[in-house]
């Protein structure tokens, strides 16, 4: 049997003004993506970028079940479940790679389309 991993997080901002609540299954990815602009909308808009609880899971049900879950409590109760295990609100991240890379490349779709000598002839 394979192993799977997936990960709910919590991220806020500088301010702790806004929390998010995700999953994924490939955390240091998904941070990436939030910290250098490649998801856009709600985490790109308030600047969460600042991973302050997770928490891993082997089952995909289990972790959705999570996630549904804590978007459903009222933010004291999620500021109680963050400080319970990281009282200081400590980017959990901040120690790892300074810029982590993605395990893919980010194509300019548009100018391959432009470069002729991509085209097949």
């Amino acid at each position: 049997m394979r192993d799977h991993d997936y990960w709910v997080y919590i991220l806020t901002n500088k301010h702790r003004t806004t929390l998010c609540i995700g999953m994924t299954n490939d955390l240091e990815l998904r941070l990436w993506e939030h910290r250098f602009g490649e998801t856009k909308g709600f985490t790109k808009r308030y600047h969460l970028n600042r991973l302050v609880w997770f928490e891993h899971f082997r089952d995909v049900n289990d972790a959705i079940a999570c996630e549904k879950r804590l978007k459903g409590w009222l933010r004291r109760r999620k500021i109680a479940l963050i400080e319970k295990t990281n009282p200081n609100w400590l980017d959990l991240s901040a120690d790892w790679e300074d810029e982590p890379k993605p395990d893919f490349v980010l194509w300019d779709t548009e100018e391959m389309a432009r470069d002729s000598s991509l085209r097949s002839e």
